[in-house]
C-alpha cells in the first residue's frame, strides 16, 4: 500500500480556529501538548533505575524507566507527519522542544534537561526526514525504519551527553550510572553502567518501533492528510 502524499498550504478563508497554514488550532495543541507530555515525563522517569530481578538479571543494571515512556514520541511524530505533513511536524518538533526544554529544566537536572533535549531534536528531525523519504513504500516502512533510525540516534546522543564523562562540563552526572558494572548485567566484560542501560534502552525503542505499527496502522486510515483548501467559513 503506497503512502499518500501529504500537502499543506496556506489557506484562505479558512473555517473557524484554522490558524495560517490550514492547521485547525485543535490539531496543534494537541499534537504539541502530546509531545511535550512524553519528553517531561521520560526526562523524570530516565533517572530510576527499573528495581525489578528476573531470575539472576537485576533490570537495575539495565534499564530506566524512560526507556518505557519515550518511545511515544515517534508515535506522535509520525502520526503528525501522516496528517499533515513534513513541513508541520518539523514545526510541532520545535515548538515542543521549547516547550519542552523548560519544564524540563523545572523537573529533571539540567543536564538530564540539556540531553534529552538535543536527543529529542536530532532523533525527532530524522526521524520525520526518513518518514518523508519512505513514506511511499509500503505503510509500515516509513514509521518503522524512521522510528528506527530515530531512536538509535537518540539513545547515543542522550546517553552520551547525559552519562558519559567526556562531557561532564554540562554537569555532574549521577554517581550510580557511572559505577562499573558486567556489561548487559552477564557479561565478563565490566563496563559504566549507563552503557548497558544504553544498549538495553534501544532494544526497547526497537521493540516499541514494531509494538507502534499496530495503533499506527489503525489511525493511519483516520488520519489522512488535509486537503489542499479548506472549506471556506459559511
Amino acid at each position: 500500500m503506497n503512502e499518500p502524499v501529504s500537502s499543506v498550504s496556506v489557506t484562505e478563508g479558512a473555517a473557524p480556529g484554522t490558524p495560517a497554514g490550514g492547521i485547525p488550532r485543535s490539531a496543534w495543541f494537541t499534537a504539541i501538548a502530546a509531545m511535550v507530555l512524553v519528553v517531561v515525563s521520560s526526562n523524570i522517569a530516565v533517572q530510576y533505575p527499573v528495581q525489578l530481578t528476573i531470575g539472576g538479571l537485576d533490570l537495575a543494571d539495565l534499564l530506566t524507566w524512560g526507556a518505557f515512556t519515550y518511545p511515544a514520541a515517534f508515535l506522535v511524530t509520525d502520526l503528525t507527519n501522516r496528517r499533515f505533513g513534513v513541513s508541520v511536524a518539523r514545526r510541532v518538533i520545535v515548538v515542543g522542544f521549547v516547550m519542552a526544554i523548560v519544564l524540563s529544566v523545572a523537573l529533571a537536572t539540567p543536564r538530564i534537561a540539556i540531553a534529552s533535549a538535543t536527543a529529542f531534536l536530532i532523533g525527532q528531525l530524522l526521524d520525520v526526514t526518513i518518514f518523508d523519504r519512505l513514506r511511499r513504500m509500503r505503510w509500515w516502512k516509513a514509521p518503522f525504519v524512521g522510528s528506527l533510525l530515530g531512536s538509535a540516534t537518540d539513545t547515543a546522543v542522550f546517553f552520551s551527553l547525559a552519562f558519559a564523562a567526556v562531557f561532564g562540563v554540562l554537569g555532574e552526572a549521577d554517581a550510580f550510572s557511572a559505577e562499573t558494572a558486567p556489561l548487559m548485567g552477564f557479561a565478563n566484560v565490566e563496563a559504566a553502567r549507563w552503557i548497558s542501560w544504553a544498549i538495553a534502552d534501544f532494544s526497547v525503542k526497537l521493540g516499541f518501533a514494531a509494538l507502534f505499527l499496530v495503533p499506527y496502522r489503525l489511525l493511519m486510515n483516520i488520519l489522512w492528510p488535509i486537503p489542499d483548501r479548506m472549506p471556506a467559513a459559511a
